[in-house]
Order: C-alpha cells, then sequence, then structure tokens
C-alpha cells in the first residue's frame, strides 16, 4: 500500500485495480497509518521567517504542517482550466479569502492551478497546490481540522464533490449538498417548478445515443443538446434535424462519460437573461438582471450583456424578480445563485439554476459598485445581509454592458460564429449613460471599433432578412453604402436600398474576401445558417478577423452596432472610472 502510494496511484485507481470501491482503499490505507504528509516550499527561502509558505502532497516521513487553534475556512477553487474560462470563478475565490480574513477566519486555498490569482502567495493564510479530487481534498480538510468548506465559487469542478464532502463529514457551508443536488437533478427540479408555477422548455433526459434520437422526436426540432456537470458549455450543440443530431451525438456524450445528456426545446429568437441573487435563507436581494443582447442559443460567456435590461417591460421583470426569490427560497439558497431565463412570446422560462457563483459576478459587483463574492462568503460563514447592509437591489442610472474578447485572430479558419460553447477568452466592460455609447465603448475596448462611415457587407440568412433591412435603412441613413450577395442584393434593392452585389468565395474573383483584403469593406454582417458554418460564411468572417474588420454574426448585435454608430456620431462622450459611476 505504502509503495502505491509513493508512487502516486490515487483511492480510486487503486479501487479499480482491486475491484473494490474507493472507501474501502481509503479505510484500509488509514487503518495501515498511512497518510499523506505535506511539505512545505518556503517563500523566503529560510533567510527569515515566511510568514506566507505554500504545501505540496507527499507520502514522505516528514509533515510540516504548522496547525493553529484558530477557526479555519477552506476555499475549493477551479483547478485547470482553458484559456478564459474560469478566471471569473478565481475571481470569486479571491475575494472570499479575503473578506473571510476580515471576518477573523483563516483561509485555506485549495488549487491546482498556478497560474491563477488565487494561488498568490498572500491571498490566503495557507495555500495547498493539490488536485480537486475528493481523496485530496479531504485529507486537507482533515489534517488542517477546517471548521467548513466553501464548494461555490470555484465553478463546476468543486461542486461536483459536494455530495461526496459531506458523506465524508465535510460541513459544506452554503447551500446544502442536498440543495445543489435539486438543481442538477432534472425530476427534482420539475417538481419544484410545478410547486411555483414556473414554465420550462420541454425537455427530456437520455443515457445513451439513441435514447437522445427519440428524445429529440418528441420534443420536436430545433433541440439544445447539452452534457451535465461540464464548465464552459462544452459539448452543447442547437441541432435543426436528425442529421445535425447524429453528426454531434457521440461528441456530447463523450464529454462527460456516464453521465446523462440533457436535451431541450430550443426557443428560437427569444431574449435570454441571466439573474445573480444572494441570500441569507432569509433575506434575498437580486444582484443584476442582465439582459444578452444576442438571442437565446449563445453562452453567456460569450453573450454581450446589459445592465439593467435594456428591451424589457417592468412587468416582465418584476415577474422575473418574484421568480427569483421563490426559486432561492424553495431551494434554501445560502450564498450566491444565477438562473438563466428567455422570454419569448411574452412567457417567461427557466432554463437552468446554478446555485453557486456565477461567470458574471465580477462583471455585475463592478457595475453595481458591491462586493457580491465577498458578502456571499460572509453569508456562506453566518452572517445576515442585513447585518452587512445589503437588503435592497442596486439599479444603475447608466448602461454597463459587457463584451466578450475572442481569440479568432490567433486560429485562422477555427469556425468564426457564437455558439452554445464557449470560445470568448477574456472581456471587457463599457459604461455609459447612453446605451449606444456604452455599446460603442465595448467595441473599442474588445477591438476593432466600430466604423463610423465606408461600405458594410451585409448577406443574411432568409428567416432574419425582415429585421436585417431596418438595420440596412438605418446604416444607409448614416451614410453607409453596401455590397450584398445576390440574393440579399436583390432583398435591398427591392425595398428601396441600393447595394451592389458581389461574388461569394467560391463562386469566381473578385469575391468579397478581395474586398476585405483591398480594404473596401468596413463592418460585415453575416448571420449563419444552421448549425455548421457554411465554408463561404466562414471564409468570409475570417477575411474581415485577419484585415481587423468587425464582424457581427447575430441580428441583436447588428441593432446594437447601429445605435452605437449613430451615438458616436450625434455626440459626444467621456470616460469616468468605476468609483465615480458608483458614487453616482
Amino acid at each position: 500500500m505504502r509503495s502505491a502510494k509513493e508512487f502516486g496511484f490515487s483511492d480510486r485507481q487503486l479501487a479499480d485495480f482491486w475491484s473494490c470501491e474507493p472507501p474501502a482503499v481509503k479505510e484500509r490505507r488509514e487503518s495501515l497509518g498511512i497518510h499523506t504528509t505535506f511539505r512545505l516550499v518556503d517563500t523566503c527561502a529560510a533567510e527569515f521567517e515566511a510568514f506566507t509558505p505554500y504545501f505540496y502532497s507527499s507520502y514522505g516521513d516528514e509533515n510540516e504542517i504548522i496547525r493553529s487553534s484558530n477557526k479555519k475556512i477552506m476555499i475549493l477553487g477551479g483547478g485547470p482550466n482553458r484559456i478564459g474560462q474560469g478566471i471569473e470563478f478565481d475571481y470569486c475565490c479571491v475575494h472570499a479569502s479575503f473578506a473571510l480574513r476580515e471576518a477573523g477566519f483563516e483561509t485555506v486555498m485549495v488549487n491546482s492551478n498556478p497560474e491563477t490569482v488565487s494561488t498568490d502567495y498572500d491571498v490566503s493564510d495557507r495555500l495547498y497546490f493539490e488536485p480537486l479530487t475528493l481523496e485530496d481534498v479531504l485529507e486537507v480538510y482533515h489534517q488542517e481540522k477546517c471548521d467548513g468548506a466553501i464548494v461555490q465559487y470555484g465553478g463546476q469542478t468543486p461542486l461536483n464533490l459536494a455530495s461526496g464532502l459531506e458523506k465524508a463529514g465535510v460541513n459544506v457551508i452554503g447551500t446544502s449538498p442536498e440543495s445543489i443536488d435539486l438543481a442538477e437533478d432534472r425530476e427534482k427540479f420539475k417538481q419544484i417548478l410545478n410547486q411555483l408555477g414556473l414554465k420550462q422548455p420541454d425537455n427530456e433526459t437520455a443515457l445513451r445515443p439513441e435514447d437522445a434520437k427519440d428524445a429529440a422526436a418528441r420534443i420536436g426540432y430545433p433541440v439544445l443538446l447539452r452534457p451535465s456537470f461540464v464548465l464552459g458549455g462544452r459539448g452543447m450543440f442547437i441541432v435543426y434535424d436528425e442529421n445535425e443530431l447524429e453528426k454531434v451525438v457521440k461528441e456530447a456524450f463523450a464529454v462527460a462519460p456516464g453521465k446523462p445528456v440533457l436535451l431541450d426545446k430550443f426557443l428560437e429568437e427569444a431574449i435570454e437573461l441571466d439573474v445573480d441573487c444572494i441570500s441569507d435563507g432569509e433575506t434575498t436581494v437580486v444582484g443584476g438582471m442582465l439582459q444578452h443582447i444576442e438571442f437565446a442559443g449563445v453562452h453567456s460567456g460569450d453573450a454581450a450583456m446589459v445592465l439593467p435590461p435594456h428591451e424589457l417591460a417592468k412587468e416582465m421583470i418584476d415577474e422575473v424578480r418574484q421568480a427569483s426569490h421563490d426559486l432561492a427560497k424553495a431551494l434554501g439558497v445560502i450564498g450566491l445563485m444565477n438562473i438563466q431565463f428567455a422570454i419569448k412570446g411574452g412567457e417567461l422560462f427557466l432554463i437552468e439554476v446554478n446555485p453557486r457563483a456565477s461567470r458574471t459576478i465580477p462583471f455585475v459587483s463592478k457595475a453595481i459598485g458591491v462586493p457580491l463574492a465577498k458578502l456571499g462568503a460572509r453569508v456562506m460563514a453566518g452572517a445576515k445581509l442585513k447585518d452587512l447592509g445589503f437588503t435592497e437591489e442596486v439599479i444603475p442610472k447608466h448602461w454597463a454592458i459587457k463584451e466578450s474578447v475572442f481569440p479568432f485572430s490567433r486560429f485562422p479558419g477555427s469556425p468564426i460564429v457564437l455558439t452554445p460553447e464557449m470560445r470568448s477568452t477574456g472581456e471587457v466592460m463599457g459604461q455609459d449613460e447612453d446605451f449606444g455609447i456604452a455599446f460603442a465603448k465595448t467595441q473599442m475596448a474588445a477591438k476593432p471599433s466600430l466604423p463610423l462611415e465606408g461600405n458594410v457587407f451585409l448577406s443574411v440568412k432568409d428567416s432574419d432578412k425582415e429585421k436585417a433591412l431596418l438595420v440596412a435603412r438605418g446604416l444607409s441613413e448614416l451614410g453607409f453604402s453596401f455590397y450584398s450577395t445576390e440574393g440579399t442584393a436583390a432583398f435591398l434593392q427591392e425595398h428601396g436600398i441600393e447595394a451592389e452585389s458581389v461574388l461569394r468565395i467560391s463562386e469566381g474573383r473578385p469575391n468579397v474576401a478581395d474586398l476585405i483584403k483591398n480594404g473596401k469593406i468596413h463592418l460585415v454582417i453575416n448571420t449563419p445558417l444552421g448549425l455548421i458554418p457554411r465554408r463561404d460564411e466562414n471564409g468570409i468572417r475570417s477575411q474581415a478577423v485577419l484585415h481587423g474588420v468587425p464582424v457581427i454574426t447575430t441580428l441583436g448585435s447588428a441593432f446594437a452596432a447601429l445605435d452605437g454608430i449613430r451615438s458616436l456620431k450625434d455626440r459626444n462622450f467621456s470616460v469616468k472610472s468605476l468609483q465615480d459611476y458608483s458614487r453616482s
């Protein structure tokens, strides 16, 4: 046993080898007196006493943990993540550590990613570079004699450990693992929604690819296909027919082996809304409501978002607020919660609830001037919102818009289109009293900026043409000229807008790609048809990205861009700090 552990085999691997369950291996290992030993990395190189050491695990002879009798809370980080995915959760972990230290707790950070801020040596009192597995986390928890553990702030990875930690005697503070399971389990969650009178898109669960095909037929296309328990929307697809389903269903199941795949009726052209809440079990406060500029179907990490909502009636906002309060109470939320709603035909649908911190928490906190992650950590440790002075929703008097930054220029040939799978590697923030200026600021920051004059290449799918006409009219009034593919050009000309027809890439030369290369196109508006972008579409967008031309692939963004260009031409704007916005 000792040799196996020294060679690096986990309890789970040994259980698989010996055909038993991991708890049996753990029990046998501990009965033999074999425990993890933790070695210290001295941040002062032994020149003087280190107050900020960090630890790594081994199975050597010496354990260098120096325990204190202070109350300790363990914070589980997000672990390794893809570029750009997860830094929001790291922000929450760092703020939790700061808040709990201010409240008199010792903080123990467990994370295996050395490139994040939560693993900086001076963020927490104790830092452990350990994998986020049940075995490793339990060793740290019990040897440090922690009083509680936070699993809400590291995204899906630590959340998946919640029930295992509780069974092993860990005090999971905040929302209980039972409540987390209520939100994750489809059938249990449906019962709660029925009790609250809330609607959900038709949905089913599939355990095999064949089941998914039958479920999709019952629900009716288009269908949103998504694996359970994943971060960043990995393996999520919108499929419009059985042929598309067959192309991607195996990939969806491969993302989370052994876990069910969820199928939802996809609500086309629905308005999507993210709501972040905080609750202490008695008081629930909405931190922020963010309306997506793009229609539903774009991952919340990629979508542009507006706070407060810019197109919703007061009655709908009141309905959303009431639903959020009801859900927090029904799920027994202690800490933060994120809810995703869709609004179609004046009806409110619930997409999903995550009883944890979300990737929008940093943005909302900056927009409203309230450190939600810090307050959430204090609430989980037993404080009440009324004692912390946060009992009423803060609605900014200005527009705060989040826009995503994409790495398309670094990956030539990659599909340039927004989907349910997250692909952004960062985000920017634009604030102003004028909606158009706020959006224009985000484009300046994310690059490239919106043009104030020149030529627009406009080519949209048939179902978008009527709305695209409104965008074209607005841009035409602002002095822009148009190039379009044959079908869209004919449509614009029929409605009195001059548009020059241009060849697609596959139709010969000179084509639209040549125009972009020659600097004759200053804005591309091109909405995709179906799940897999056609080669011509992606070739056009790739050339635009390569030559610094703004690319818009959704009509929601096209309308926002029109507002931005109009505002930039009509008025001047200024820059203010976040602190100035908070004070006002």
